[in-house]
């Protein structure tokens, strides 16, 4: 942003020769667009009206990176996910972002998170995409732009490359939505702090044994309901019977 630089008029004291303190003969704030003195906006979304805290996002279906078609539910399972709209290979700030996140990979791995991209490259330029930044997860090719006008969040301003605004999405199982983030300018974008407070409020929520202490899981526990519990949960009966009676040292279920 360009400003015009402020005239200093410096005039002495009638009757004293003293100098007076400068004084600013214009105003800087009437350069400023209008928009800039608006209160912030906390997380302000450009995109389908329905796509927002507590809405489903679509289960959309795509080729990922090996060409194999896939579901963004059949991803994501029972845990939480983090989802990624991108522009694209071309864009630095999509490589920054991605970085940072893969930069996370380890933490994603232990907490039982997924992670998906979705970007309008074709499929070898996703191969890159997707190598350059060192991801691990599953990169989805949209080339014919179905998220881009299923959600209506096209960046007309760039005609050449005709990408979708970029947005980070958490979503909970069943892909409701948790937080949305529009990422246009890259600050609009969530830090490490933001995806980890979204991340530990959504698995509060959709963990039962979030908090041992919950009144009425050790019940549960003492009379062989595992329902509740992370791991156990996915264990037929007799599995459940012989890890329990295995005792402690073979007991490597923990969330």
């Amino acid at each position: 942003m360009r400003t015009r630089a402020s005239a200093l008029v410096v005039t002495p004291v009638r009757g004293t020769g003293a100098m007076p303190r400068p004084q600013l003969t214009c105003s800087l704030r009437r350069h400023i667009p209008a928009s800039m003195h608006r209160p912030a906006q906390t997380r302000e979304v450009h995109m389908r009206s329905d796509i927002s805290p507590g809405g489903v996002f679509p289960d959309y279906q795509l080729p990922d990176h090996t060409d194999t078609i896939r579901t963004l539910s059949e991803l994501q399972g029972d845990d939480p996910m983090v989802l990624t709209l991108a522009r694209g290979h071309y864009c630095p700030k999509e490589h920054q972002q991605h970085l940072e996140l893969a930069a996370m990979q380890s933490k994603f791995a232990v907490s039982y998170t997924q992670v998906v991209t979705i970007a309008t490259d074709e499929h070898h330029v996703l191969q890159e995409f997707r190598a350059s930044v060192g991801a691990d997860w599953t990169f989805l090719s949209d080339p014919e732009r179905v998220v881009q006008k299923d959600l209506d969040i096209q960046v007309y301003t760039d005609p050449e490359h005709d990408p979708m605004i970029p947005h980070t999405l958490v979503l909970k199982p069943g892909l409701v939505v948790h937080s949305v983030y529009n990422g246009y300018w890259f600050w609009g974008r969530p830090s490490v702090d933001d995806l980890w407070r979204d991340l530990r409020n959504a698995s509060s929520e959709i963990r039962p044994d979030w908090d041992l202490s919950t009144p009425g899981l050790r019940d549960a526990w003492d009379k062989g309901d595992v329902s509740s519990f992370h791991g156990w949960d996915r264990m037929s009966p007799e599995e459940v019977s012989r890890a329990r009676a295995a005792g402690p040292p073979h007991l490597v279920l923990q969330p």
